[in-house]
């Protein structure tokens, strides 16, 4: 996979302090970063690029030997507790007494910060409101929260001989943003970060449905540049350079592979092609992004992952379904209590509709019914349920629509280690569509409502135009059910985060240019694979149970 610079990161905190457990789990989860935690500071501190201390402030006597070795080239990331004790001079920063518990609008000072590229404009972190005072001139606020029509700095670096010094009294450490902003603070402490670096992009397949939201995305992602596109068809290609003008355009895979402006290249062919063009890009030591599902069969994904460790590329699948807010939502819900602990899960996808004409329909490129959809609503299962699959069971009909080769409905059930029990419908002949959520769990349960909503344009000949949004696209009516004290069941509406756009590629660019972690890791898209591969043995012979070694 790809090789991003090694970082050694020493965390000096107090072991019982459970407040910092999320950032730690979040940088142990980088495989580049080293991340050693002690109790106390070490006496040799040349094995490592970064040495953070939690209770800094403990320091400011005798600072001696960390000085040592920032002005030799290392970096002090210095976190501040609720304390009234000065900081160490090095900062060139003290603290201010503590104010309120609040909820704290945190900027970048610079908008342009090298640190801020494609993270938004403001957060909102949780914490006490705890300036910071510049004690010399040359020390830099990158961030301030705003504060009574203020700019209070809360993170500020500074140069100190060879090496960096950064001091903060954010303390969000379970905040998704923070945590980003404060790996990448460690990697511009260690020398490590490459703030202006882009990747050209490249579309092998040009489906407009798909490459153009694809596009979009790269043009709106800062450090992606959309280079080329490929395809066999000389008409998609008329319409790719309609809608991208500035593209280069290829009716050969081989072609592009040659390209040395292209880094990226997401292949957007049906799922037959998926594998063999893959290894084609990866092998002339191009990244890939795959269109799900990432192949047909296990023979293909290990091809594909041995592929990628031999050349340091690398290879992910589109799930960009991971941003939807229902999905979103019923995850938060789950990681915050709020129906227990999960052991059952149902979802469904389809309706009462003849199949499409193209190649979705038919088994032998597509996989089959479950590969469409399927591939991303396992792909939901296996990260609410990430334990080992140990057997799946499928069933399947074909009883309405005789002239397409796939089923008209298939039932995949899955169960995980521990006893939790999964299942997924993929219908084109339900009259009625089941919830698409159904979840349980010991406290609790979450049901989520298919929506049909028809939007009306007036037109003053035929007085209007209906236009039906795909139900598929719309947010589904979450609904909690939890089990009060007194026996009764309590309902309430899930609250849903803001739906965002592109976000898939945002993190495409977040992985490949600073290191952080893939949303929709490698490993999911591969059991997805694996089960569906088992899914369609078991429907073969009629139902059987297929045991899995996940």
């Amino acid at each position: 996979m790809i090789v991003h610079p090694p970082t050694a990161i020493l965390f000096v905190t107090d072991r019982d302090d459970s407040s910092l457990q999320p950032l730690l789990s979040y940088l142990q989860s980088i495989g580049h970063l080293t991340l050693t935690v002690e109790a106390h500071m070490v006496k040799d501190l040349s094995p490592y690029d970064v040495i953070v201390t939690e209770n800094t402030a403990a320091f400011a006597g005798d600072s001696e030997q960390l000085t040592k070795f920032v002005h030799r080239g290392g970096g002090w990331l210095g976190l501040v507790k609720v304390s009234d004790e000065p900081l160490p001079q090095l900062f060139g920063v003290q603290p201010n007494p503590s104010g309120p518990e609040a909820e704290l609008r945190v900027l970048f000072k610079n908008k342009d910060h090298p640190l801020a590229t494609r993270l938004p404009e403001a957060i909102y972190l949780k914490g006490c409101h705890r300036p910071l005072d510049q004690t010399t001139e040359d020390t830099e606020t990158v961030l301030y929260a705003d504060w009574h029509y203020q700019h209070s700095p809360v993170l500020v670096r500074r140069t100190a001989g060879e090496g960096q010094v950064a001091c903060t009294t954010l303390q969000a450490y379970d905040d998704p943003a923070f945590q980003q902003i404060f790996y990448r603070l460690l990697r511009l402490l260690a020398g490590h970060f490459e703030p202006h670096r882009t990747l050209g992009v490249a579309l092998l397949g040009y489906a407009q449905s798909v490459g153009q939201p694809h596009g979009l995305g790269i043009e709106a992602t800062p450090g992606l540049i959309l280079r080329a596109v490929c395809d066999l068809d000389k008409e998609r290609l008329r319409q790719a350079q309609q809608d991208f003008s500035k593209v280069e355009l290829y009716d050969s895979a081989d072609g592009l592979a040659k390209d040395p402006e292209v880094d990226v290249v997401i292949v957007a062919t049906p799922p037959n092609t998926h594998a063999d063009l893959s290894l084609q890009m990866m092998a002339v030591g191009k990244h890939v992004v795959c269109e799900k599902p990432l192949a047909l069969n296990g023979q293909e994904t290990t091809a594909m992952v041995k592929m990628a460790e031999k050349q340091g590329v690398h290879l992910g699948c589109h799930q960009n379904r991971r941003w939807d807010v229902d999905y979103l939502a019923i995850k938060q819900a789950l990681t915050d209590g709020l129906i227990g602990d999960l052991f059952y899960l149902e979802t469904f996808v389809g309706g009462f509709n003849h199949p499409c004409g193209y190649w979705h329909s038919h088994e032998a490129i597509s996989g089959g019914t479950t590969y469409d959809w399927g591939a991303h609503y396992l792909d939901w299962v296996v990260s609410l349920m990430p334990g080992p699959v140990r057997a799946v069971v499928s069933t399947r009909h074909n009883r309405v629509w005789h002239d397409v080769t796939n089923a008209d409905q298939e039932r995949i059930q899955m169960r995980f280690a521990g006893g939790l029990e999964a299942e997924f419908i993929h219908s084109d002949i339900a009259a009625v569509r089941k919830p698409k959520w159904y979840v349980l769990g010991t406290k609790g349960a979450i049901v989520g409502h298919w929506r049909n909503v028809t939007s009306y344009e007036i037109d003053p000949t035929v007085y209007f135009h209906e236009h039906e949004i795909p139900a598929t696209e719309m947010v589904p009516d979450l609904t909690l059910y939890h089990r009060h004290h007194s026996g009764q069941i309590v309902t309430q509406k899930l609250a849903l985060p803001e739906r965002e756009h592109y976000l898939f590629h945002r993190n495409l660019a977040d992985h490949l240019l600073t290191g952080e972690p893939i949303v929709a890791p490698l490993e999911d898209s591969v059991r997805v694979v694996r089960i569906l591969e088992a899914a369609a043995r078991s429907a073969a012979k009629g139902g059987t149970v297929e045991v899995l070694n996940d």
